[in-house]
């Protein structure tokens, strides 16, 4: 049994120094400083995408911002270019409404009607009765029922007309006194106008703004690294 014994000691023995060269041997292996540069590149990209994500986030935001801001002032220039054209309507049609010249009323709505992106022009009498038209048929839809105080007033209103949409601006005629005048403008017209003139600045501005990532991105890969390697020297040195 001591012989047993003694072998087992002395297989104890033997095995413990070979742990202890082991060890030191794995520790000081090449294989941790490998993983460094794995993690400083993961670390580095991970980085750079959040500041190019953050920039992509907070440039669109500021396109779609510029958009709706642009997209209203657009359409406000629109609606006093109609408001102007309808006074100008207005006017024209004044003499020719007292005198109860309807050819005249018939010729002059027709000339208006024809101007670019126009559906229709129309012109109601004091009493709301439509004296003049440039459609061949007066759909019921565009007649409006108003008091004598609305047809005084300066209006905008939005119709349907064979299934589109039209923006209508309503001017009185001599304070209301003599009827209104009425000019609609289809509504795809004054959505392309606001396209087109919209499309060349946000096209820049995605421009600048993916040129800005793209120029994020390279500085990133030329600063991050240095400032990674630099972290890792201090904590080493700690």
């Amino acid at each position: 049994m001591s012989k047993i014994y003694d072998a087992l000691i002395k297989l104890e023995n033997h095995k413990r120094p070979r742990a202890k060269t082991v060890l030191p041997r794995w520790r000081n292996d090449k294989a941790a400083p490998l993983g460094l540069p794995r993690k400083g590149i993961s670390l580095e990209w991970r980085i750079i995408g959040t500041i190019a994500g953050t920039m992509l986030v907070l440039g669109l935001l500021l396109v779609a911002a510029m958009s709706q801001l642009m997209g209203r002032a657009l359409r406000a220039q629109i609606d006093q270019r109609a408001l102007v054209i309808t006074i100008n309507l207005s006017e024209s049609a004044a003499g020719h409404v007292l005198a109860g010249n309807i050819l005249e009323l018939h010729a002059l709505v027709t000339k208006y009607a024809r101007l670019d992106g126009s559906a229709y022009a129309f012109i109601e009498d004091s009493k709301g009765r439509i004296v003049a038209h440039s459609l061949s048929t007066f759909p019921p839809e565009l007649a409006d029922t108003l008091t004598m105080n609305e047809r005084r007033r300066v209006d905008r209103r939005v119709v349907s007309l064979q299934g589109k949409t039209v923006y209508e601006t309503r001017t009185p005629i001599l304070e209301g006194q003599a009827g209104a005048a009425h000019i609609g403008i289809w509504g795809e017209t004054v959505a392309t106008e606001i396209y087109t003139a919209l499309l060349p600045i946000v096209g820049l501005i995605t421009g600048l703004l993916l040129a800005a990532v793209v120029l994020s991105v390279f500085l990133g890969r030329r600063i991050i690294p240095s400032l990674i390697n630099t972290a890792s020297k201090m904590r080493v040195g700690e």
